[in-house]
């Protein structure tokens, strides 16, 4: 009879542990794909970002560190004696902003595409390195490695000056590959220039509020690049000090980050 009940007992299925059912719904829950319907609420609200912390950098150091299109501009005038006058080394930040920015897309594409780009946890992590990355920058001006007061360009540079430049633009380049990945082109969150060509020649510009959602996503992205510049000027004038706007954006990109965490799945249809 002992043998037979322990015969019995070996052949039952042990049922697994919680710990166990925790640990592989938390899986289940970060490798899920997400569903990219009103997604673009998180990227508009990139471009406030990008506004915020674009116009506190160039009023501290005179160079961008997302909109790329006025960073070349100022590396093409580097080698122009009266613009040379007041910054010779001015071309210097824009070409690491240049660089840095493209670094960042290289970075931020490949590993979208190996850690499979619309899964919650690639778009949690690349958020909150983001994120990171923003308040890291913020760090370095409070703790006064790196001068953070405004208007502060000189005819010579602070080389220490280029870190938080090169942190800030690669960080960017994050927000732009987010928006191909989630499949809105049209709000890059970076640039401004082909937004509102778009806006400008497009055919249905006049059409109904819910009839064109791409003209809708360009506008409300001018208007949150214009609203964060706007800002952080203020709040950098205010304060006379760059390190404030920092801290907000990359209070902003955490929220943005924390929001992946809970977005839901996309729908998978039953066959």
């Amino acid at each position: 009879m002992a043998l037979g009940s322990s015969d019995e007992s070996a052949k039952t299925p042990q049922s697994p542990k919680p710990e166990t059912i925790s640990i592989n719904r938390l899986k289940s829950h970060l490798c899920a794909e997400l569903a990219t319907s009103h997604a673009d609420i998180l990227l508009l609200t990139c471009c406030i970002i990008s506004g915020l912390v674009d116009s506190t950098v160039y009023n501290a150091y005179g160079t961008f560190v997302s909109m790329q299109t006025g960073n070349t501009i100022f590396l093409g005038l580097g080698g122009a004696t009266p613009h040379s006058t007041s910054k010779p080394y001015g071309w210097v930040k824009s070409f690491l902003s240049i660089t840095s920015f493209c670094l960042g897309c290289f970075v931020f594409s490949l590993a979208s595409r190996l850690l499979t780009p619309l899964r919650r946890s690639t778009l949690t992590a690349s958020f909150v390195l983001q994120s990171l990355i923003i308040v890291v920058a913020a760090a370095i001006i409070q703790g006064g490695v790196v001068n953070g007061s405004l208007h502060t360009i000189t005819a010579d540079i602070n080389w220490r000056e280029l870190l938080p430049i090169a942190l800030l633009s690669f960080q960017s380049a994050g927000q732009i590959v987010g928006s191909r990945v989630l499949g809105f082109a049209e709000v890059p969150t970076v640039v401004l220039t082909s937004m509102l060509h778009d806006i400008s020649t497009d055919p249905a510009l006049l059409g109904p509020l819910r009839q064109n959602m791409k003209r809708n996503r360009r506008i409300l992205a001018f208007a949150g690049i214009l609203a964060g510049a706007v800002a952080g000027g203020f709040i950098s004038e205010s304060t006379k000090r760059m390190q404030v706007p920092l801290w907000i954006a990359g209070g902003i990109k955490f929220f943005i980050a924390s929001a992946w965490i809970v977005w839901p799945e996309k729908e998978t249809n039953a066959v």
